[in-house]
């Protein structure tokens, strides 16, 4: 048996285990959800996991990179805040476009105070973020004292319809588009370079490759769609409050963990990133539906993270095994 190209392809293609999960929560969902694929359901759930998919791209992009975000619910928190203040029920399509520019600005700006601390300072990117977590939250509060906002009920219902006459929900088509952006993304220098510096960041820098403006860019571009995530989420609730992004925070990074994204960096990616998401609310679904108490989700999402964990390490430890069987045996090539 070639080893080597079953590792090769267990380590491309780090996914795999989310999608195997996804498949089992999914059957467990149907069997207390018998109407789990129908339209108006599935455009619902899609909707509900949409903001959480696009943060979670950007956190996957930072960890891909050999970093981590804490600030990223915050920063969701203070572009829901800045977004909900600039428009009204009555605002006009320019002045949309406006406050998503500047909404889209603020979490770059974000970011990017974050990427200059980490990558230019040389600061711990855990201790980092996590003070950076209370100046966006902050901020939100400064800019919403309390909860409040009125989005305009044309562009809410424009988020929450089905495209393509009710089949096709809005959140597949983004999804959609967002991987295949990743895709042509991967291709380029830049991800080249993504995964090199979160593999190796010494080596990479030895070879020429600009280590400190990848990371700070990884971190930009964490900001960028964390204000997404805010304007899908401000959408689909039609107001804002000022803490609306805190648990967001521990979901992504339970979702890209799931994903089959190292922590340490180098290896993994968007969509099972994306899936580790689709496999969280699937569980809360379960959880509602089988009547089971709200505070054992903390205790599951912990369960679910050290299963990923031990899932990856087991496998090759599996792996290993069964190899040494094969050299001893003489038949492995």
């Amino acid at each position: 048996m070639d080893f080597v190209r079953i590792r090769r392809i267990i380590a491309k293609n780090s996914f795999l285990f989310a999608l195997i999960l996804l498949g089992v929560v999914v059957l467990i969902n149907y069997s207390f959800q018998d109407n789990l694929f129908e339209p108006r359901v599935l455009n619902r759930n899609l909707r509900n996991f949409l903001p959480l998919i696009i943060l979670v791209i950007g956190q996957a992009i930072v960890i891909i990179g050999g970093g981590i975000d804490l600030s990223v619910g915050a920063m969701v928190s203070m572009c829901n805040a800045i977004f909900v203040t600039l428009i009204t029920s009555e605002s006009t399509g320019t002045e949309i476009a406006t406050a998503v520019v500047i909404m889209c600005l603020a979490g770059c700006a974000a970011g990017a105070f974050n990427g200059i601390a980490v990558a230019y300072l040389r600061l711990q990117p855990i201790v980092t973020t996590y003070a950076t977590s209370f100046i966006y939250a902050g901020i939100a509060l400064y800019i919403l004292p309390r909860p409040g906002g009125d989005v305009p009920r044309e562009l809410s219902n424009a988020y929450r319809q089905p495209i393509a006459g009710g089949d096709i929900p809005v959140a597949f088509l983004v999804m959609g588009i967002l991987v295949l952006i990743w895709w042509l993304a991967r291709e380029t220098r830049f991800g080249q370079y993504l995964y090199a510096t979160g593999d190796d960041p010494n080596s990479a820098y030895t070879t020429g490759i600009p280590v400190s403006f990848v990371k700070f860019s990884t971190y930009v571009i964490a900001g960028l769609f964390s204000a997404l995530a805010a304007l899908a989420l401000t959408l689909s609730i039609g107001s804002g409050s000022p803490r609306i992004g805190d648990a967001m925070t521990l979901d992504s990074i339970v979702a890209v963990v799931l994903g089959g994204t190292r922590l340490r960096g180098g290896q993994g990616g968007i969509f099972g990133a994306m899936l580790g998401v689709i496999i969280l609310g699937v569980v809360r679904n379960i959880i509602s539906f089988a009547d089971v108490p709200t505070w054992s989700q903390t205790l599951v999402d912990a369960l679910i993270i050290l299963g990923a964990l031990a899932t990856s390490g087991g496998l090759q430890l599996i792996t290993g095994y069964i190899r040494n069987l094969f050299r001893n045996r003489g038949l492995e090539r």
